[in-house]
């Protein structure tokens, strides 16, 4: 079974349903996310996560924000409140593109369909932000499917996998990016064991990955953090697949805390190291990974282990979302279009035409 993160339920007037992933595995709780202020939270404090699921996420938070909108109202009004709403949502988690992708297509969208149709009423504005929300969300659907057969070649019979964090369902809208190809693997019948790092501070490697990994019948081992070159060194991992938050211009990519040390340990271990990730997430306006934003995470994130305190009084702590890896360690990119080998910026601009 692989689950859905997230689901919009009924018209404009309607609100996002989300699996609270704060809650997993201990929990299954859906939230009903009825304004953006409630959407923002949820960003904010990861109880939905993952860059296509935020992006999708956001999209429908804009259909939100214009439900205080009264019949009356202009399009003007309309587009005022679309670009306040996109500016506050956008300001919830500073790395994962696609949020600001799916934020400027909405906005995008609404302004060219009132420049067509400038007697149109507020209320067909809101359809047809819905209409595009919804197109992005089916479209996030369709993408994770198709890296997932993109990339499952790359998965051989009685292979080891380590993967990192979590890039399954949980993170999009469809059955995931990095998990989508384990996903794909294991539909075609190849048997192969994975094995998740628990992700620390948050444990959605543990928590998450180990947890949807499960449910689809998919044996699944989790690992500390600090036993992945241990692994490796014993020939239990065949390849590395992670998801990605951003990928820049020359194929530097963004992702959660800890893949950079992965990619440098699968390359001196010899070890093919793989990023699936749908176009969207690329950032061609950022020549490389040095310009990426890396968010700084509240301190209390590694100051406690569930709820208890595992550090001193006072001492300094520093929590840092994400990190980079460099194009020249990651063998291929595995996105809805294909696969793009030994990424750099020529190829990947090829690739993305």
């Amino acid at each position: 079974m692989i689950v859905q993160a997230l689901k919009w339920i009924g018209g404009v007037d309607g609100f996002l349903e989300l699996i609270d992933q704060r809650r997993l595995p201990a929990e299954f709780i859906k939230l009903q996310c009825r304004s953006i202020e409630q959407l923002f939270e949820s960003i904010k404090t990861l109880a939905v996560r993952g860059a296509p699921a935020i992006g999708v996420s956001a999209a429908y938070g804009l259909v939100l924000a214009m439900q205080k909108l009264n019949p009356a109202d202009g399009l003007e009004q309309g587009l005022k409140v679309l670009a306040e709403a996109s500016e506050y949502l956008a300001s919830s988690r500073p790395t994962a593109v696609n949020l600001y992708w799916a934020l400027e297509r909405i906005c995008q969208n609404a302004k060219e369909f009132a420049t067509r149709q400038p007697k149109a009423t507020v209320q067909e504005l809101r359809e047809a932000v819905l209409t595009e929300a919804n197109a992005i969300y089916r479209e996030d659907v369709d993408m994770c499917r198709r890296i997932g057969q993109n990339g499952e070649r790359f998965i051989k019979e009685g292979a080891g996998i380590l993967t990192h964090c979590n890039a399954g369902a949980l993170a999009t809208a469809g059955q995931g990016t990095a998990l989508s190809v384990m996903f794909e693997a294991h539909k075609n019948g190849k048997k192969f064991r994975v094995y998740a790092d628990e992700t620390r501070p948050l444990l959605q490697g543990a928590r998450l990955t180990a947890w949807e990994l499960k449910q689809a019948g998919i044996d699944v081992t989790v690992i500390c953090d600090n036993m992945a070159a241990y692994l490796m060194n014993q020939g239990r991992v065949d390849a590395v697949i992670t998801g990605a938050d951003r990928i820049a211009a020359n194929g530097d990519t963004a992702n959660k805390i800890g893949t950079y040390s992965l990619s440098i340990l699968a390359r001196e271990h010899g070890i093919p190291f793989y990023i699936a990730a749908p176009s969207s997430t690329f950032d061609l306006s950022i020549k490389s990974g040095a310009e990426i934003t890396i968010e700084q995470r509240p301190a209390d994130e590694v100051v406690f282990f569930g709820d208890r305190k595992t550090t001193p009084e006072g001492i300094d702590i520093y929590n840092p979302a994400f990190d980079v890896t460099q194009a020249q360690d990651i063998t291929a990119i595995i996105t809805e279009r294909g696969v793009i080998e030994n990424p750099n910026t020529d190829n990947i601009l090829e690739h993305l035409m």
